[in-house]
């Protein structure tokens, strides 16, 4: 059982995690692969409400991802936005990345190697991810603009939608600590931590809610 503390504590989690940016026209978005085929479907939906004239799909497969997606996440999510409508030659595919870094670097890189002019970017990826994504973001490619987006979801929606709350509470507390512990390491750009924050990542953590966590920190108090 998830005690009411607990619940209470990934719902601070979760609230920190959304940046609140007001989707807005950019240059192109960058729509970071992932098991999450919903990161494609709000990708589309910022397509279709002219907010970019162009979409980036970032990513190879990973270990929760290589079955369902063999040919690479960003493929899948390609071919998600074709079946929604969206034009061939709106999309650009990078098949590479396998982490958050690589996601932002790649897709600069491709960019760049296609001549395309980017002053601001819509960086869509899932829920809990967004203020992990943009501070990476900010760090490796600091020259142009970021503004956060994710499919719009309370996280009781969002439980219910990958029917494992034990899980979605580690990766909450997963992304709570690389957002602390990154920074020091160089991979993304420090941010402030409101003390109820940490309180409720230092609870879910003796709590147990430990599976996601870094296995260097996995002990750490």
């Amino acid at each position: 059982m998830i005690s009411t503390q607990a619940w209470a504590d990934a719902q601070l989690l979760w609230d920190f995690q959304q940046m609140g940016h007001e989707p807005r026209p950019c240059s192109v978005a960058i729509g970071l692969g992932s098991h999450d085929l919903g990161v494609a479907d709000t990708t589309v939906d910022l397509y279709r409400r002219g907010m970019m004239p162009l979409i980036v799909f970032t990513g190879a497969t990973s270990r929760t991802t290589r079955e369902r997606m063999p040919r690479g996440e960003a493929e899948h999510y390609r071919d998600r936005a074709l079946e929604l409508g969206v034009p061939a030659d709106a999309i650009l595919v990078e098949p590479q990345a396998r982490n958050t870094g690589e996601n932002i670097r790649f897709s600069r890189a491709l960019l760049e190697d296609q001549g395309i002019p980017v002053s601001s970017v819509l960086l869509v990826s899932k829920p809990y991810e967004e203020r992990r994504a943009y501070a990476t973001a900010r760090k490796l490619w600091p020259d142009v603009e970021w503004v956060s987006a994710s499919t719009s979801m309370t996280l009781p929606e969002y439980i219910d939608s990958i029917q494992d709350a034990r899980l979605v509470i580690d990766m909450l507390v997963g992304a709570q600590q690389r957002l602390m512990v990154y920074p020091q390491q160089g991979f993304m750009i420090e941010q402030a931590i409101p003390e109820d924050v940490m309180a409720a990542y230092e609870r879910l953590r003796t709590a147990g809610f430990t599976n996601r966590i870094m296995a260097d920190n996995a002990k750490r108090g």
